[in-house]
């Protein structure tokens, strides 16, 4: 007779400490960031987060839940990874993770653009923006280095202060222009408040390096250079994240303010703006957190002398170093 056939147990092998899909294609990225930035992760219960933390930190020493599926150990790496930070592993603030990025971005651009033309107005909006960057940036700070109140304190002034000077200096310039411009100062001003938020949220990263790796993980020193590199790629791929949500709904509001329904219900404007706005998000964002990989790569001629000569004393082989870029 028969053996009854035990179900099968999942290997302890699957390597869940990186993505499921290759990352070094760039639909490989656009799936992984897609599940990432999933907005319905917000609405997990702690339960569901505690239970999907350990389910991956069992696995990690090689414990199998019994009865796990691998795409039941999928989908817990990403609630897991949508929630605890990668390098300290603490709990996240809920807006600032990523997946409470289109409907808290959604929101607040769509404002910003519907209520642009008053200087009130100005100053409300994009200090509620930059707030919320703030939050979203120490949330997904890269390295395991502590961030003083004061570093987070002058980042976040300057930042506001950059983004509502540009956005009132703009709106100045664009009342001499036709009102189409005049909708595109709001892109203008959150795209250079990127340009300073990110990189003075993360001076101490470019004062004192980010941790850098081989490719098996052991860490190698830090460098500053890589912090450049990193803190570089997040800003573009950050402006490029706010274009289409930014560049697209300013022409269909444009025309379909001289409809009769805006004209009758003006109050629809803010509504219709966001709904744009969000629709847009739902593909940029995780699209423009894909341009360039996660585990970022340089090659070790391109960092500083002294680390140079650190790894090739120690480490002769190594060619290149990876670091996780921050998103």
């Amino acid at each position: 007779c028969q053996d009854k056939m035990s179900p099968t147990e999942l290997s302890t092998s699957i390597n869940i400490k990186e993505p499921r899909w290759d990352q070094g294609t760039f639909v490989g990225r656009a799936k992984h960031f897609f599940t990432v930035t999933d907005p319905r992760n917000i609405l997990l219960s702690n339960e569901q987060l505690e239970k999907a933390r350990q389910i991956i930190l069992d696995y990690k020493k090689g414990v199998v839940t019994p009865g796990l599926t691998e795409d039941e150990l999928w989908r817990a790496k990403y609630v897991f990874d949508s929630a605890f930070h990668p390098d300290t592993g603490e709990k996240m603030l809920l807006i600032g993770r990523m997946s409470a990025q289109v409907p808290m971005n959604m929101t607040i651009t769509g404002c910003m653009m519907t209520f642009y033309r008053t200087t009130p107005a100005v100053l409300f909006w994009q200090w509620i923006n930059q707030s919320f960057n703030a939050i979203v940036n120490y949330t997904n700070r890269s390295g395991d280095a502590p961030i003083t109140v004061n570093q987070l304190g002058t980042a976040y002034v300057s930042a506001t202060t950059g983004a509502v000077a540009t956005a009132l200096g703009l709106n100045a310039l664009a009342k001499h222009v036709s009102p189409l411009i005049g909708r595109f100062v709001p892109f203008a001003a959150v795209a250079a408040a990127n340009c300073i938020n990110i990189p003075l949220m993360r001076q101490r990263e470019l004062k004192h390096g980010i941790p850098v790796t081989d490719e098996n993980d052991n860490r190698l020193g830090e460098s500053s250079k890589a912090a450049q590199q990193a803190i570089t790629q997040v800003v573009v791929s950050r402006i490029l994240m706010a274009s289409p949500g930014m560049a697209i709904p300013p022409f269909l509001m444009n025309s379909l303010e001289k409809k009769a329904f805006l004209k009758r219900f003006p109050w629809m404007s803010a509504p219709i703006q966001v709904g744009l706005v969000g629709f847009c998000l739902v593909f940029a964002t995780p699209l423009c957190c894909a341009l360039f990989p996660q585990k970022s790569s340089m090659a070790v001629s391109r960092l500083e002398p002294e680390l140079q000569e650190k790894i090739r004393a120690c480490r002769p082989g190594v060619e290149t170093v990876y670091f996780n870029k921050g998103l």
